[in-house]
C-alpha cells in the first residue's frame, strides 16, 4: 500500500503548531478515534519517546503503542508503532509560509503490517484512518486558529 498524504494550511507560526502537535496527550483534542493516551517516558517529547493509546478501531477499542523515532522541531517528528498486527507508522512537517506567519502540516501516514491478521486487515485501517485524517486536520487548524 502506498502512503496516504494529506496537507493542511494554518494560520498560526510553524513553532505554535508543532509544540501543539508535539504535546502528544492532547492528540485526543483533534483526533476523535483517540479515548485515552498514556506518554510513558517523562520530560518532554523526543526521539525514543513511547505513547499507549486506547482508540476506537474496527468497532471495539484497542490498544495501540508508538515511538517517536525523528523529532526536529519545529519542522518535522516522526512515529512508528510497537505493538499489534497492524502498527501505524508516519511523518508530520510543518513548514513555514508567508514570512512564518502561517504553516502548512503534512502528514505520511501508512501502516506496516504484521502476520495473517495484519495482513487481513491493514487494508481496513487504512481506510478508516483516510475517513479520519482530513476531519482530525480541520479540528486541529480550528483549534489552532481560536474557533474551536
Amino acid at each position: 500500500m502506498a502512503p496516504f498524504v494529506h496537507t493542511i494550511e494554518i494560520d498560526r507560526s510553524p513553532a505554535d503548531v508543532f509544540a501543539y502537535i508535539d504535546d502528544l496527550a492532547r492528540h485526543d483534542e483533534w483526533q476523535p478515534s483517540i479515548v485515552s493516551t498514556n506518554v510513558l517516558t517523562e520530560g518532554p517529547t523526543r526521539v525514543g519517546t513511547k505513547v499507549s493509546e486506547k482508540r476506537k478501531v474496527g468497532g471495539g477499542v484497542r490498544e495501540i503503542g508508538y515511538e517517536i523515532v525523528e523529532h526536529d522541531p519545529p519542522r518535522r517528528s516522526g512515529f512508528r508503532g510497537t505493538n499489534g498486527p497492524i502498527r501505524p507508522v508516519g511523518t508530520v512537517e510543518v513548514e513555514p509560509l508567508d514570512g512564518g506567519t502561517r504553516s502548512r502540516l503534512k502528514l505520511t501516514f501508512e501502516f506496516e503490517t504484521h502476520g495473517v491478521s495484519g495482513k487481513l486487515f491493514g487494508g481496513m485501517a487504512l481506510k478508516q484512518a483516510v475517513k479520519e485524517i482530513p476531519g482530525g486536520h480541520e479540528k486541529l487548524k480550528a483549534i489552532l486558529e481560536g474557533r474551536a
